[in-house]
């Protein structure tokens, strides 16, 4: 006797003018692969680390959540109106437990530029990476310290 595989979402389709759940499935597979880059191919950006940025009078402030990296793993690099950040992740885990061996690896690079409200001074940035987050403080020029805006009230 020969086995004989059943398609019913594809029976389905000869009943109704309904695209094919196999058309529908390939079309989110595209979606998702567009959206959520995979190290099998392109650039192999795994993840985007969430950042916050504040602005004070005197620099701008921005913290960025990356666990599990060391300070050495990061790259930090400032223009006068962006900041690049990047890095790679590389952590692999171990147990074993009752005769059985247990181990998970996540390996991935991350890149994520910022672009800066306003001018800073390059040659100042501080970066200070603790406990899994990565805070960088980029000092404003002169000009963009003293820069204030006159609005007329109606």
């Amino acid at each position: 006797m020969s086995l004989i595989r059943w398609h019913p979402w594809r029976d389905i389709e000869r009943w109704e003018s309904l695209p094919s759940i196999d058309s529908l499935q390939q079309e989110m597979n595209r979606l998702f692969d567009r959206l959520l880059p995979s190290d099998a191919g392109g650039n192999g950006i795994t993840f985007m680390p969430a950042a916050e940025m504040d602005e004070t009078p005197e620099a701008v402030e921005i913290k960025l959540e990356i666990p599990g990296l060391e300070a050495k793993d990061l790259n930090v690099e400032v223009t006068d109106d962006a900041v690049k950040i990047g890095g790679e992740r590389k952590s692999e885990t171990k147990t074993e437990e009752k005769g059985m061996v247990r181990s998970e690896f996540r390996y991935g690079k991350f890149e994520r530029v910022i672009p800066l409200p306003v001018r800073v001074k390059t040659d100042g940035v501080a970066a200070e990476y603790k406990n899994g987050i990565l805070k960088v403080t980029l000092p404003k020029t002169e000009e963009q310290q003293r820069k204030a805006i006159e609005i007329k009230v109606a």
